[in-house]
């Protein structure tokens, strides 16, 4: 009797290291990266964050689109501009989980972000993954570039691609249908990995650029017309680069 307890003892004991193994979300480098995650967004203000409206410069009735109610931060989706974190991040997976309040329309998050109004004096010089409806996934070049397979086929000619003016700066996503359906919380995942950027939408990966060339910088959320609800905005550090 003591040695089938002292056994069963022995493979319960072992049993976590089992599962550690067998499971890689279980592993301790996702552990310790998974202890690092942070909510950029703390369920009360806008703490953390900057917001760049141009509006608000020069006119003092102007309001801020960017607020925080019942628990969510939401953009109100004018008068345009940009919530900006206060700091920069590098080699890091990106969370979010959005919802259209009202009508679908328009917004984006931005990873790289630096230099502010570097576009049309409204859009920060960083890479845009797009949040528009139906269009979820979408890059847009803003003052920075990435590369995906099948350039030409998705970006269009090559000599009119750019990063600014009236150039070819969309790149579309791989997938269609991977948004809920309106009213329903779509789930982004944004992972920035050295010169790498993945986009999953509902679990489903929509986008994959690489040879980027700006590897860090702020995280910024748009106004760009479309009231849009954010109940998760969760960074987690990737420790080292992947294969």
């Amino acid at each position: 009797m003591n040695k089938i307890l002292l056994l069963f003892i022995f493979l319960l004991g072992s049993l976590p290291f089992t599962i550690s193994f067998q499971n890689p979300t279980l592993s301790p480098e996702n552990l310790a990266e998974k202890a690092k995650s942070k909510s950029l967004f703390n369920g009360k203000d806008l703490t953390g964050w900057h917001v760049d409206v141009p509006k608000m410069d020069n006119d003092p009735t102007a309001r801020n689109p960017f607020i925080t109610r019942n628990g969510l931060l939401v953009s109100l989706g004018t008068p345009g501009g940009h919530l900006i974190t206060n700091d920069s991040y590098k080699n890091y997976r990106l969370e979010i989980e959005y919802r259209f309040a009202d009508k679908p329309g328009n917004c984006g998050a931005l990873v790289h972000v630096s230099t502010p109004r570097a576009l049309y004096e409204m859009f920060p010089q960083s890479i845009e993954v797009q949040m528009m409806h139906e269009n979820a996934g979408d890059f847009w070049c803003i003052q920075e570039d990435i590369v995906v397979p099948d350039m030409e086929k998705r970006r269009g000619p090559k000599e009119k691609w750019g990063v600014n003016g009236d150039k070819l700066r969309r790149i579309p996503n791989l997938t269609d249908g991977s948004e809920k359906p309106l009213g329903e919380w779509n789930a982004m995942t944004i992972e920035c990995v050295g010169k790498e950027v993945k986009v999953w939408v509902n679990n489903e990966l929509v986008n994959h650029g690489f040879d980027a060339t700006v590897q860090q910088g702020q995280i910024a959320l748009q106004a760009e017309g479309a009231e849009v609800e954010f109940r998760k905005v969760l960074l987690t550090p990737i420790s080292k680069l992947k294969d």
